[in-house]
């Protein structure tokens, strides 16, 4: 079902249809509200021992919408909503996930055990926590502007961490999440990761102050938000935490998918760093230009043995 727009007085039309949908054993179920104004679900009608797919855009909802229990067949989730107030997205059945464009009132914690993929796109609010997914194989979370985990001190040109004094935001965050990962001790059982963040966000370098190791990843794409801490901290102890890492590609200060610099990088020696995963044999570099900041980049890999050609 998808409408254009949907007034207060739709409401109770929309989860009718709803119910009807679901009672009519349907195995696949779209709910858009393309305009506002967006319609408040506090408890849609979803419990189906039949839905497998569930696409939900421009809602809003609360309380225990997000609690999958009543659909264990339930395996794809799509969701693109306007206000999210609820604490978790529960399901033991859910193999794929897609989260882009929501706003969270609050932290969200995401318990999906059996999950394949998933996709964090360009989040509002508080980062999401995630649990453990040990089966999952591929993983693409931006943090994009609207992620309200940002450093305070990051304009300054100084970096919150264990030998500076931290900023208010970060004081806060790390009192409300003690040592516990947030995102990367989820996805860390991953083969194929794209992390992706707008500068001054400090989820990412946060978690890997916990050095979580990346057992299974053979693929890695990264942005330029890894490459900007002084010495590259972020990228050198990913790298370092990826044993069995095959192919790494940096896509920096492009959005691409069209780059206008593309370079290769292959290894001049047996001998290689321990620093750098043994299996690495594909190193990319995409960029729209080679100024400074990639040279500095360049320079941090040719310190490993890496050479690089267009």
């Amino acid at each position: 079902m998808i409408f254009d727009e949907c007034s207060d007085d739709d409401e109770v039309y929309v989860k009718l249809w709803t119910r009807f949908a679901v009672m009519s054993k349907v195995h696949a179920l779209t709910l858009h509200i393309q305009a506002p104004p967006y319609l408040w679900f506090d408890v849609l009608p979803l419990v189906s021992r039949h839905l497998r797919t569930l696409d939900l855009e421009g809602l809003c909802v609360q309380l225990s919408f997000l609690d999958f229990a009543g659909c264990p067949a339930l395996e794809d989730l799509k969701m693109n909503l306007r206000d999210i107030s609820v604490e978790k997205i529960l399901s033991r059945s859910l193999k794929h996930l897609s989260i882009t464009k929501c706003c969270f009132d609050c932290q969200l914690h995401v318990s999906t055990p059996g999950l394949v993929s998933l996709k964090l796109d360009d989040l509002t609010g508080t980062t999401p926590f995630l649990e453990n997914m040990a089966l999952l194989e591929t993983a693409y979370v931006y943090l994009g502007d609207s992620c309200e985990d940002f450093c305070l001190n990051y304009d300054s040109g100084v970096y919150c961490g264990p030998s500076n004094i931290t900023c208010e935001k970060c004081d806060l965050f790390n009192e409300n999440c003690g040592s516990v990962l947030v995102l990367l001790g989820g996805i860390s059982s991953a083969k194929h990761l794209k992390l992706i963040s707008e500068f001054g966000k400090f989820i990412f370098s946060r978690d890997l102050k916990y050095c979580p190791t990346f057992s299974k990843l053979k693929t890695l794409l990264l942005n330029e938000y890894w490459c900007e801490a002084p010495g590259l901290d972020p990228l050198a102890c990913i790298l370092k935490n990826s044993p069995v890492l095959e192919k790494l590609t940096l896509q920096l200060f492009s959005k691409g998918p069209n780059h206008k610099v593309e370079m290769k990088g292959s290894f001049s020696s047996m001998e290689r760093s321990s620093a750098i995963p043994e299996h690495l044999n594909i190193v990319e570099v995409k960029c729209t230009v080679v100024d400074e900041r990639i040279l500095k980049v360049l320079k941090f890999l040719c310190a490993f043995d890496i050479r690089f050609s267009f």
